[in-house]
């Protein structure tokens, strides 16, 4: 590992400008820029670390929305009781995330901008996430990748809270050299088709400082269901994040999206708009289920997504619409 420059700026402007120099990397928790630095997938010469920013790990209420900064730890953010409370998704997809040790230092915005864990990207390939021109899944190892949206790459978003964050129609607070703008969930995330090595619109000396999301109203419920190839330490193999505004039993509007699934979070706007209006039944949740898996193009070895995905909305639907 060769040596790097560490510097601790106080203010977010001045941490911006750092950022200009020539091969600077922002830190937070640091969790995958440790894993990236290792596998020599990144070499900075400049370390810019947030942590003496006063304020970045902060939840507050402010008018109509709730702030919630970049640097909150995943644990702290799942046991945050306003959080807890009315953005049970949120907390549940937070609480999911790899290990304890890992949420203890992990943060949100981390989480949310983390890389692909994509084997081929990981080990050093020349594959288009490493700046090449192929993607070695599709004619390779693929079980755990895209099954909506591929091409020319077919990673998986990696990130619990994003899908969590998009079902919540969060916006994302950007701070960059012409000062800040505010950028809709719904439009951070870039498939590949659009630049096959981001994935998302982060310009290199822009930096997510912090969420909004929207008061929670007093019918919604939420939930996060995250399925796993084994118990933990791992990513999802399919996930549901899912918003139900509720008026006792009939769903008056819902918000579902997809992980594990496709290069972004991946929203599910056909079946939330076979919900609207209905009361949730175990039929209404298994066509809903089948719905969810419409344009679905599996690769060789991972057309097992397709049953699960449907299994996964249909369970998380019927359980939360039975919640009083």
């Amino acid at each position: 590992m060769k040596s790097f420059a560490n510097v601790n700026p106080r203010e977010m402007k001045d941490a911006v400008a750092q950022l200009r120099q020539p091969n600077a990397i922002v830190v937070g928790g640091g969790s995958d820029l440790l894993g990236l630095v290792k596998e020599h997938l990144v070499q900075p010469d400049v370390l810019v670390n947030l942590k003496a920013i006063r304020g970045l790990d902060q939840v507050s209420a402010k008018g109509a929305e709730v702030h919630i900064g970049g640097l909150i730890t995943l644990d702290t953010l799942s046991h945050e009781p306003l959080i807890r409370k009315n953005y049970t998704v949120l907390a549940e997809a937070a609480e999911s995330v790899a290990t304890p040790q890992i949420r203890n230092v992990g943060t949100l915005a981390g989480n949310v901008c983390q890389r692909p864990w994509c084997w081929y990207y990981r080990n050093g390939f020349p594959c288009f996430k490493n700046g090449g021109n192929k993607c070695f899944s599709v004619a390779g190892e693929n079980q755990f990748h895209a099954i909506f949206g591929g091409g020319p790459s077919f990673i998986v978003h990696p990130s619990d809270t994003a899908p969590a964050l998009l079902a919540l129609d969060a916006k994302f607070r950007v701070a960059g050299p012409a000062g800040e703008r505010t950028v809709p969930a719904a439009d951070f995330f870039a498939l590949p088709r659009v630049n096959a090595s981001k994935e998302n619109v982060l310009a290199k000396d822009e930096v997510l400082v912090s969420i909004q999301l929207p008061r929670a109203a007093r019918g919604v419920r939420s939930s996060y269901h995250k399925v796993l190839d084994r118990e933990a330490w791992t990513h999802a193999v399919v996930s549901a994040a899912m918003v139900l505004d509720m008026d006792q039993d009939i769903c008056k509007s819902a918000r579902i999206v997809l992980g594990g699934v496709a290069p972004i979070p991946w929203r599910l706007p056909k079946v939330e708009a076979m919900l609207a209006g209905q009361r949730i039944t175990p039929e209404l949740a298994a066509r809903a289920g089948d719905a969810a898996v419409e344009g679905a193009n599996p690769l060789a070895k991972n057309g097992y997504k397709v049953p699960l995905t449907k299994a996964v909305v249909r369970r998380t639907l019927l359980g939360l619409t039975a919640k009083a």
